[in-house]
C-alpha cells in the first residue's frame, strides 16, 4: 500500500530554491539546484553518497549560506526574515547532537522553551507525542542511555513539537525499528494531507517511492531528474525506478560487483 499524497492546487510554493550553489574553494558541492514544494507535497531528494544531499539540506535549513541562488518561504527570500522562517521550520538532521545528560522530557522541555511553547501546551503535546512514539515510559531516562532508534524518535518529536509548516527530514528512518518506521511513514503522509510542506532526503529509493509525491535526483551536485514520481518514472524510459536511478547517477553494475564478491568469498583458501 502506498502512502504517497498528490500535489495541492496552491500556486505559491511554501518553499522554493532558485539556482542554489555551494562552493568550497575549487570544489563545487551543489550547482544550479532549483525546486519547489507546495502545501501538501512531499519532495524526495535522492542521490548517492556525495551527491550534495546534505549540503542542500543545510542550505535549506539556514545552517549553511549558499554561494549563489535564493531560498524563498511563501515567496519571500528567507534572508529577509530568517528568524521567522526558522519558527516555521521543523528539522531532523542526519546526525543529531543531543545533550546526553538530559532526560528525554528535559530535552523536549528545553526545545519547547526555545520555541516559546507554553508549559501547559508543552505538557499535553509532549505526553501525546512520547506516547505515540513509544517513548513515554523512558521520558525520565537520560538520553545518554537511549538506543539510536530512541534518540531518533526524540529528535522527531522535537521537530514536530511546534507544528511547523515546513518539515525537513534528513534520513529520518535511520535506526528505527520496523514498527517505528511504519508509524513515521504514516505520520509523514498524514502531515502532508494536512498541508504541510515536506522535504525528505534519503539514499533509500524504496522509501522515496512509497512516500513522495515529487522527486529530485542528484548526482555530483547537480539535478539530473526532477518532477512528480510519475514524471520521473516516465523519464527512465521503461527501466523502472531502481534501474533508471542507477543509470542516471552512473552507479556501478550491482549484479557484476555482487558476483565478483561472492566468487571471492567462494574461492578456495588453499
Amino acid at each position: 500500500m502506498t502512502e504517497r499524497v498528490t500535489r495541492s492546487d496552491d500556486t505559491t510554493a511554501v518553499l522554493e530554491a532558485r539556482h542554489l550553489a555551494k562552493r568550497y574553494s575549487a570544489f563545487t558541492a551543489v550547482r544550479d539546484m532549483s525546486f519547489t514544494i507546495h502545501a501538501g507535497e512531499i519532495l524526495g531528494v535522492l542521490g548517492p553518497n556525495g551527491a550534495g544531499k546534505s549540503t542542500m539540506v543545510k542550505m535549506v535549513t539556514g545552517l549553511l549560506p549558499p554561494s549563489a541562488g535564493t531560498i524563498l518561504f511563501r515567496g519571500v527570500p528567507v534572508e529577509e526574515s530568517l528568524t521567522g522562517y526558522k519558527r516555521s521550520l521543523g528539522y531532523v538532521p542526519e546526525q543529531p547532537d543531543l545533550y546526553a545528560f538530559l532526560t528525554g522530557w528535559e530535552y523536549l522541555e528545553m526545545v519547547a522553551t526555545l520555541r516559546e511553547i507554553s508549559p501547559r501546551r508543552f505538557r499535553a503535546k509532549a505526553s501525546a507525542l512520547l506516547e505515540g512514539f513509544s517513548l513515554y515510559e523512558a521520558r525520565d531516562t537520560p538520553i545518554g542511555s537511549y538506543s539510536k532508534g530512541m534518540r531518533q524518535r526524540i529528535v522527531l518529536i522535537a521537530a514536530l513539537l511546534h507544528d511547523p509548516d515546513v518539515l525537513v527530514l534528513d534520513e529520518p528512518f535511520s535506526g528505527l525499528d520496523v514498527t517505528s518506521a511504519l508509524v513515521l511513514r504514516r505520520v509523514i503522509a498524514l502531515l502532508a494531507a494536512r498541508r504541510k510542506a515536506i522535504l525528505f532526503s534519503s539514499p533509500v529509493l524504496e522509501q522515496m517511492d512509497r512516500l513522495c509525491s515529487h522527486l529530485v535526483v542528484l548526482n555530483r551536485g547537480s539535478v539530473v531528474a526532477a518532477g512528480t514520481i510519475g514524471e520521473v518514472r516516465e523519464s527512465f524510459a521503461g527501466l523502472g525506478l531502481e534501474a533508471g536511478f542507477m543509470q542516471l547517477t552512473e552507479q556501478i553494475d550491482a549484479d557484476r560487483v555482487a558476483n565478483t564478491i561472492v566468487d571471492a568469498v567462494s574461492a578456495p583458501v588453499h
